[in-house]
């Protein structure tokens, strides 16, 4: 049985939903970031919505952004938002961090979901905070080097690393989703969290979508397209706010193509988009 945190994840149990709150002002999507009350709200509108999971970032990571901050400031927000969403919500939550120190105040704050954009190869000391508190884990796939070859064969590989240093820290493997990291692969980036690749960023997104079967090594998948920018390079749409309808379209085929978790700016709508999508889905359909 696998699970994130008190959640249960993978066939047979329906695609859960992953509510992204995040307390960075730097983030890309503004309509997403928030602070004070705000976090409470939106929490509970989240759980309303239909949410299985709040992921909770204090940094963005977003590869064509500047976007660092100090560990100390990204704790400080990430911990703020925690206590909110504690005064109003039950769900799970997931800390969106690659820093140890950021996961470890997080961890010891209650999130039970650690989510690392770096597959826990950024922090040499990531491993070690993982070993101590035990959390769940939502693996993406990097590399600080850059990647050569199939867009898939090399995602495999990646993730594979991944699932070998969390073993090491004695996760066992019903403790962990994966995710191809949409987004993450770059020519040129302005943070250290993207993976380079000298082919295009986009093909490779759009490759992986469409091949995410492929990528499953028998563990749930975590799939977080929404807003992204392979949507508005295919929509002509520049402005992150006027992607609802192609992040909901992304959804439903990554659904269909296996996905398990879909991580998401809009809970309600893609609530309902994914209930429909895998209505038609093999894995659906395998359990009627």
């Amino acid at each position: 049985m696998n699970k994130l945190g008190s959640v249960r994840i993978g066939s047979p149990n329906p695609v859960r939903i992953m509510g992204i709150l995040n307390a960075s002002p730097e983030s890309f999507y503004k309509k997403s970031v928030k602070k004070g009350n705000q976090i409470a709200n939106a929490a509970q509108q989240m759980e309303q919505d239909g949410a299985d999971f709040i992921d909770v970032g204090g940094m963005s990571t977003a590869p064509y952004l500047s976007t660092l901050v100090s560990e100390k400031e990204e704790a400080r927000r990430v911990i703020a938002a925690i206590k909110q969403i504690q005064r109003v919500s039950n769900l799970p939550v997931s800390v969106d961090t690659c820093r140890s120190l950021v996961a470890k105040e997080a961890l010891e704050h209650g999130a039970e979901i650690l989510n690392d954009v770096s597959g826990l190869k950024y922090d040499k000391n990531m491993a070690k905070i993982v070993e101590r508190y035990n959390p769940s884990l939502v693996l993406c796939a990097h590399s600080r080097k850059t990647i050569h070859g199939n867009h898939v064969t090399q995602t495999r590989i990646l993730l594979k690393q991944s699932l070998d240093i969390a073993r090491s820290a004695k996760i066992t493997t019903n403790k962990i989703a994966i995710d191809p990291a949409i987004g993450f692969f770059r020519k040129t980036g302005k943070n250290p969290f993207f993976t380079k690749i000298k082919t295009d960023w986009f093909k490779r997104d759009v490759e992986i979508l469409q091949n995410l079967s492929s990528l499953k090594l028998d563990l749930p998948v975590l799939v977080s397209v929404s807003n992204k920018s392979f949507i508005g390079k295919t929509l002509g749409r520049k402005i992150p706010a006027d992607r609802l309808y192609g992040s909901l379209a992304a959804e439903v085929v990554s659904v269909l193509n296996g996905a398990d978790i879909i991580r998401t700016h809009n809970v309600k709508e893609t609530k309902d988009a994914v209930t429909l999508a895998q209505m038609f889905s093999k894995k659906f359909r395998k359990n009627l």
